[in-house]
């Protein structure tokens, strides 16, 4: 998927950080009803959008969504909309960033948060942008790259390529999932457990 490892201390040093449910938010980005018909690959795409949403739902992490041009665009899909708590969409590309680490040094529910993780499209253009956007204001990134993707294969390949070397960690749906569940046996991991099946 990937053309080249990127081989450097600080992505090392990322990637080697496990993921705490404690420490993340995440952000849902422009998966919208008109544009999601020409994505390559929308059905993978949104089947583990979904289990990420339900996963912050399990394990009560943020969620962030954005959307583009509502009027135009459409608004999300209801396969992922109908998932999600009461929440105000955030229109920037890089919002989603910015709203984490605002308001991270506050009381509640963003107390604390350090590590945004990434689903949406398109890869190469809203999912690169709040990466690089996140990872400019000190947060962690974590990229489910099977959780996004763009018009064309290159376009989501070229925009994890991107991501990666600007020292945001790719990762899988299920790698996500089981690193922030822990263990096996527990009420999330139970409750999770219908849903992956």
């Amino acid at each position: 998927m990937v053309t080249a490892p990127i081989d450097t201390a600080p992505y090392s040093e990322a990637a080697r950080r496990m993921l705490r449910p404690e420490d993340c938010a995440l952000a849902v980005i422009d998966i919208q009803e008109k544009l999601l018909p020409p994505i390559f690959e929308k059905e993978r795409l949104v089947r583990n959008a979904q289990l990420l949403v339900r996963l912050a739902d399990i394990l009560s992490l943020p969620v962030i969504v954005s959307t583009q041009y509502e009027k135009g665009l459409g608004k999300t899909v209801e396969e992922i909309n109908s998932l999600l708590p009461e929440t105000k969409p955030w229109t920037s590309w890089s919002s989603a960033a910015s709203t984490i680490a605002n308001t991270a040094p506050r009381s509640g529910i963003w107390r604390n948060r350090n590590t945004l993780l990434l689903c949406g499209m398109e890869s190469h253009i809203c999912v690169t942008q709040t990466a690089l956007g996140a990872l400019n204001q000190g947060l962690n990134v974590h990229v489910a790259a099977d959780a996004v993707s763009s018009r064309t294969e290159l376009s989501w390949k070229l925009g994890l390529n991107r991501m990666q070397a600007a020292g945001a960690v790719l990762s899988s749906t299920e790698m996500m999932i089981y690193e922030l569940l822990r263990k096996s046996g527990t009420p999330a991991f139970k409750e999770m457990l219908k849903h992956l099946k």
